[in-house]
């Protein structure tokens, strides 16, 4: 029996059962598999010669012997397909290529309009996608499928954006549909925040069960992890903490529609702007840590001050949500400890002291890169997960 005291029906179920087993990346025998899986030995035999015909296991050195032969051992193989994962920006797209364990195989990272529509920014992405592909020498028949994050509120089960409040045009676009007939693979798509929290999360935070991923950037947003998982909410829509409004917001207005937003206060976009009415020009969030770097005392207090309205915001989160972590990444995170150091002032001053017993709030570990990893992972976990893609494990 398996760990849920069920047999799993069919043939594609059962070669779930064992892929799940092997994706670890230990070899195992065909005993062992039987006796982890509950399989009978014939069950695991037929499905082993399927899973070496897909690419996806491999043979590996012979264990060690009983008396007779040695027996044969098995494990996943990573580099059976390959993934495109692409973390979209209001001004810029990351993409990557990246094997089946989430190893980058080729990246780069290249300015973009979001506001210029889908079918532009798309477009150039599917060509950037080919190219990946053409660099590492693989084709668009290897591609398992393609994840992407988007930087406004989408709804997973279509991968269509929803009254995105930056991206002009994309309102119900058909993201998936588009690149899927460009380049001929499955495709997810995610609002960004949410693909950074689950690549974060599972890069270096596996252990937390309950996590807030912020993202600071041109616009600002959060992710949560519950219970090891991510949670959207019933719209999809949950950690959109850039359009809370601040106690002191004043008359601040938001590109949401509203006024006194945490974004339109507190984000790259809005310090930028307010350092260049000071004086000193800034265009975006990179200007605005450029800055900060240098040590001008305009752009350090306001970071400062900005990881404070933020900490305002996340005060009532913690008390709300009680994680574990906090982590802060986005582009303006890149500022040093400044803007930490005011998230942590006012969520540790706020916040009850139970709440923030044994809270962590911290820079982002997986950087630039936990777009790419969460996304990465939402493909491989939708097909190889304990409900496979049908095209994969046919019956």
């Amino acid at each position: 029996m398996t760990e849920s005291g069920l047999l799993p029906a069919g043939p594609a179920a059962s070669t779930a059962v064992l892929l799940q087993l092997v994706r670890d990346g230990r070899p195992r025998t065909r005993a062992e598999l039987a006796a982890q899986s509950g399989l009978a030995r014939s069950t695991v035999a037929e499905r082993i010669d399927a899973l070496l015909d897909s690419g996806l296991l491999r043979h590996t050195d012979k264990g060690p012997s009983t008396g007779g032969r040695p027996p044969s051992m098995y494990a996943f193989n990573p580099e059976a397909r390959v993934v495109l994962a692409a973390d979209v920006g209001a001004t810029h797209v990351n993409a990557a290529l990246t094997d089946l364990a989430g190893e980058v195989l080729a990246e780069e990272d290249r300015p973009i309009d979001i506001a210029a529509g889908p079918e532009a920014v798309l477009e150039d992405l599917c060509r950037l996608g080919g190219a990946l592909l053409e660099q590492v020498g693989r084709t668009q028949a290897d591609l398992l499928g393609i994840g992407i994050g988007l930087p406004g509120p989408v709804e997973h089960s279509s991968g269509r954006p929803t009254n995105p409040p930056i991206m002009p045009g994309w309102d119900g676009f058909d993201v998936p549909g588009y690149v899927r007939q460009r380049l001929g693979a499955v495709t997810l798509v995610d609002n960004d925040v949410n693909i950074m929290a689950i690549g974060e999360h599972r890069a270096h935070w596996a252990e937390a069960q309950h996590m807030i991923y912020v993202k600071v950037a041109t616009g600002i947003g959060s992710g949560l992890i519950a219970g090891g998982q991510l949670h959207r909410g019933s719209q999809g829509v949950a950690g959109d903490m850039g359009h809370v409004r601040l106690p002191d917001g004043a008359q601040v207005p938001c590109r949401c529609g509203n006024v006194g937003c945490l974004e339109a206060v507190a984000s790259g976009a809005a310090l930028a702007h307010r350092l260049t009415e000071l004086g000193h020009p800034a265009g975006s969030s990179g200007d605005v840590v450029a800055l900060a770097r240098n040590g001008s005392v305009t752009a350090l207090n306001l970071v400062r001050q900005a990881g404070r309205d933020i900490g305002e915001v996340l005060a009532a989160a913690v008390s709300f949500f009680n994680p574990s972590v906090i982590v802060v990444g986005g582009a303006l995170s890149q500022a040093g400890e400044h803007l930490i150091a005011g998230v942590r002032e006012i969520v540790y001053q706020r916040s009850l002291p139970l709440a923030t017993q044994n809270l962590r709030i911290v820079q982002s570990r997986a950087g630039e890169r936990a777009g790419i990893y969460g996304a990465a992972l939402m493909v491989v976990e939708d097909a190889l997960g304990p409900t496979p893609a049908d095209s994969l494990f046919p019956d």
